[in-house]
């Protein structure tokens, strides 16, 4: 009876013991409490951007002209003819226009892995399209289109087809445009827009298109679908 007793005691003992030791632990730094769990966290306020646009301007960017956003009515499509982005760049940078210090480039590039480059922002106008550059933007898709043998008289059906990525990014990059720009009413290829006709390097007799881009591998009929825009042949 009497170990029974002791045996009581020293449990209540160690009981005061331990509530004791608990009430005078210091509470932990809110510093060093753990993260709740990524379940419990609160979802992001903001979201993706539809499309990323990234900023290549060119050298001479400032140096074109300026414009009024109501004035651009038009989108052009054009084909860089190229092999890839770093041609195109260094053929968008080369000086052209010696008065202004200024060359020919689009205002957007579209790759073929979807990765769209603005080099020049549409409130100036680029030299992209003879007679049509004040009212429109230009976009280029890189794709070979005839290079490396533009002008020969052999060589005016491009065999490279766009990828549908390109074409997804395109159909975006519109969208886009025709939100942050609602005069824009019309669509055209380049070829549509410049129709000349050159003498072919190799016969000089026959002619041949100096533009034909975006080309036969352009999917017309899938962009216009999925985008609010007129072609400019149903404007003529």
């Amino acid at each position: 009876m009497a170990a029974a007793l002791m045996a009581a005691e020293y449990r209540c003992l160690i009981a005061a013991c331990l509530s004791l030791l608990a009430a005078c632990t210091l509470p932990e730094s809110p510093m060093s409490e753990s993260p709740p769990p990524e379940s419990l966290m609160p979802e992001p306020t903001m979201a993706e951007p539809e499309q990323m646009i990234h900023r290549k301007p060119l050298s001479y960017e400032l140096r074109l002209g300026e414009r009024d956003a109501g004035a651009i009515d038009l989108v052009v499509i054009h084909c860089t003819e190229l092999p890839d982005l770093g041609m195109a760049r260094k053929y968008g940078e080369r000086i052209k226009y010696q008065q202004s210090k200024t060359g020919n480039s689009g205002h957007f590039y579209v790759t073929r892995f979807g990765r769209v480059e603005q080099w020049v922002q549409p409130g100036r106008v680029a030299h992209h399209t003879a007679g049509f550059n004040e009212r429109s933007i230009g976009i280029e898709l890189v794709n070979r289109g005839r290079y490396p043998n533009w002008f020969h008289s052999e060589h005016q059906v491009p065999q490279e087809p766009y990828t549908e990525v390109q074409i997804e990014a395109l159909i975006r990059l519109l969208r886009s445009l025709k939100s942050q720009y609602p005069g824009i009413r019309y669509i055209a290829g380049h070829e549509d827009l410049d129709t000349r006709k050159i003498p072919a390097e190799d016969r000089p007799e026959q002619l041949i298109s100096r533009k034909i881009d975006p080309g036969p591998k352009f999917p017309w009929q899938q962009v216009l679908n999925a985008v609010a825009l007129e072609p400019w042949s149903d404007h003529r």
